[in-house]
């Protein structure tokens, strides 16, 4: 019984709410003087509760970066898939490529595209390219924020209509605080504004880390669609996650 309750309790804490987009903000930190010409990390959480409720819930997200000279490049994708009783209730897949440039001072230029697919979203994809202006206001041992703006386009394919071809104004801030030499906090918010509707998307992170390598991140995220499709099950989505998160 006592094991009941404590799988539930975890499976509560990956399952809360809806299913939420990736993570907003594609810019990996600055890349510090001795850093790696590769890095990674990967990410996993998973849980399978059995009783009077059956479900599975798994979250995997890995991300890639390699510097060549003032040039970031990063590669990330992301899948959820949550089961209840052998129905499911949130399916999502997220790919994702980045670049970065560091130009003069703390001014850098970007430009990202993102291919995702939420399967209760109302789209049956949703692919966006973006490029514009970024700007480290904040470095050091604790801090650091960045702010970036741009123009992008998107294609919404929509299910059982003709796929719309938008304009995309876009903005973005990350702030992330670390307040000891085991954990930080995180902060992302990004606004995506067309001619239709705007969706904004958070993700609040706190990590821990327990070695060099391994660290526990429990993360909240939301996601807000002012005018989603009419097949969409929410305009707000949310989800409570706990993971471990493997880095090299």
């Amino acid at each position: 019984m006592r094991l009941k309750v404590i799988l539930a309790l975890w499976s509560g804490l990956l399952t809360t709410g809806g299913i939420a987009q990736a993570s907003p903000f594609y810019a990996p930190p600055p890349p510090e003087d001795d850093a790696p010409p590769w890095s990674g990390e990967a990410e996993l959480g998973f849980t399978h509760l059995q009783g009077n409720t059956n479900s599975q819930t798994l979250i995997a997200k890995g991300r890639l970066v390699w510097l060549t000279g003032n040039l970031t490049h990063s590669l990330r994708g992301e899948v959820r898939h949550v089961t209840q009783d052998s129905e499911t209730s949130a399916e999502q897949y997220l790919m994702a490529a980045r670049e970065r440039i560091d130009i003069e001072g703390p001014h850098y230029l970007f430009g990202f595209t993102r291919w995702e697919k939420d399967r209760f979203s109302g789209y049956d994809y949703q692919a966006t390219a973006i490029g514009g202006y970024g700007r480290q206001l904040v470095s050091n041992e604790r801090h650091i924020l960045s702010l970036e703006t741009g123009p992008g386009y998107r294609i919404d394919s929509v299910t059982d209509d003709r796929d719309r071809r938008l304009g995309v104004i876009y903005g973005a801030l990350d702030y992330r605080w670390h307040f000891s030499d085991t954990a930080s906090l995180g902060q992302e918010l990004s606004l995506e504004a067309t001619d239709p509707n705007l969706t904004t998307r958070s993700l609040s992170t706190l990590t821990a880390r327990l070695n060099s390598h391994l660290a526990l991140k429990l993360s909240y995220e939301l996601e807000h669609n002012s005018r989603p499709p009419d097949a969409a099950m929410a305009r707000t989505d949310h989800i409570t996650s706990a993971s471990l998160l493997y880095d090299w």
